[in-house]
């Protein structure tokens, strides 16, 4: 039974070849999603029976610019295998230039027992790679 389960989530975004760049790599290199679906104007990837779609917003509705503390989308939060696979995943976003979040109490800025990585996409989307 598929009820409840996630189908998908639709992010528009205001540059997307900038965030194809970045969603490619982690989804395909680094959480095993596949490259599900592309046009003109968007792109999906999907990993079982989610996937995420990132379409490229219209000129008229490129302001205001996002803020996570708007109502609306906080950030996105996917599992990472192990502790060890989020240290790996924190120096390739440092690396990267990535702006890593919450730095002054990395890896546990979601409390002791927590452990993540919390970073921005180009539209400065938070999201989160926690272990399981």
């Amino acid at each position: 039974m598929k009820a409840g389960i996630l189908h998908h989530i639709e992010i528009y975004v205001s540059n997307l070849r900038e965030s194809v760049k970045f969603w490619e790599w982690l989804l395909e290199e680094e959480l095993g999603y596949e490259r599900f679906q592309q046009w003109d104007k968007g792109v999906s990837w999907k990993l079982n029976d989610t996937y995420l779609v990132f379409v490229q917003v219209e000129e008229r509705f490129q302001t205001p610019e996002y803020h996570r503390s708007r109502v609306g989308l906080n950030h996105l939060a996917f599992y990472g295998e192990s502790r060890e696979h989020i240290d790996e995943m924190t120096e390739k976003l440092r690396n990267m230039g990535v702006t890593i979040l919450y730095e002054d109490r990395h890896p546990y800025a979601g409390g002791p027992d927590y452990y993540a990585v919390f970073f921005e996409d180009p539209d400065r989307i938070k999201v989160e790679l926690v272990a399981p």
